[in-house]
């Protein structure tokens, strides 16, 4: 069995990526595949569990990193990242709504408020931006 060494690795325009040769696949953190602008799903590997989740287009998480940095205030040299928190950014329940608000003006979209519970990240805020913007052009 092959696994990856490195932290994570993105193909470009195949699915036959170089691996080393390895009995063990603990090394494995992250895989994204990209073909021709496309994107596929990101397979990451957390305590012998894999999980396959949504990636949101680059340009869309720094969109929300934007809104998530003017809604909260925060100094233009704060790290917003995917993976931050907004309670973490100092958000409260009200600038949360104030962040949803400010995504559902930007995008052109609406987001129920059941979807806006689930929201707690930029990375959740990029993946239903990108579910709703991919709905309505349907």
């Amino acid at each position: 069995m092959a696994s990856l060494t490195q932290a994570s690795t993105a193909l470009s325009t195949s699915f036959k990526p170089t691996l080393a040769a390895s009995s063990r696949s603990s090394g494995l953190k992250s895989v994204s595949f990209s073909i021709t602008g496309k994107r596929f799903p990101s397979l990451s590997s957390r305590r012998g569990r894999f999980q396959v989740s949504c990636s949101a287009k680059p340009e869309t998480l720094n969109k929300v990193c934007d809104i998530v940095k003017k809604q909260l205030a925060l100094p233009e040299d704060t790290a917003v990242t995917p993976g931050s928190k907004f309670a973490e950014l100092g958000a409260d329940s009200l600038d949360t709504v104030e962040i949803v608000m400010g995504l559902e003006e930007e995008f052109g979209i609406s987001v129920e408020e059941e979807s806006a519970q689930t929201i707690a990240t930029v990375q959740d805020a990029a993946d239903l931006i990108e579910k709703l913007v991919e709905k309505k052009s349907t």
